[in-house]
């Protein structure tokens, strides 16, 4: 299966809509500056220097895998790696791995010197984390009741420079 890179706002809308689906993530209580994120990141990262978002299709051209990533809000080479969703069908296939290969060779050829990247600690996100370790990146911190109440924010880090 092929990675397309997001060019057009069709392709956000759909996108949108995947990110919204049950099928894409496995905790599906979003905090408020989620659902917001999923309606309006991908439309605007068609007009957002080194703002960018991947997806994969299935054989009948529907979204089942979507990964994105922006370069931090001082423009100086740091990269953050936002979501990552695969339909639950399609978990366990490498898509994943795929995308995220797709992200990091981006955020080095925009000459980035890390990628940073986070989730939640509960455990359905431990396969992300796992993920996350798997690909070089490194715990740096811990946000206690980030998300909500007993939900802590888990932040990663991995350099790209040599």
């Amino acid at each position: 299966m092929q990675v397309h890179e997001l060019t057009t706002e069709q392709d956000a809308l759909r996108i949108t809509n995947f990110y919204l689906s049950s099928a894409s993530f496995d905790d599906q209580r979003h905090t408020p500056g989620e659902l917001e994120h999923y309606r309006n990141a991908p439309l605007l990262s068609l007009t957002q220097r080194n703002h960018r978002h991947w997806f994969i299709e299935n054989e009948a051209g529907e979204i089942i895998a979507v990964t994105s990533c922006k370069e931090n809000e001082h423009q100086s080479g740091g990269f953050l790696w936002d979501y990552l969703a695969v339909h639950r069908e399609y978990r366990r296939h490498g898509f994943a791995k795929i995308l995220f290969q797709a992200l990091e060779t981006f955020a080095r050829g925009a000459e980035g010197r890390y990628l940073l990247t986070y989730t939640c600690d509960l455990p359905e996100y431990q396969p992300i984390q796992k993920m996350f370790r798997a690909n070089g990146f490194e715990l740096i911190g811990t946000y206690p009741n980030y998300y909500y109440e007993g939900e802590a924010r888990l932040a990663f880090y991995k350099p790209l420079s040599k």
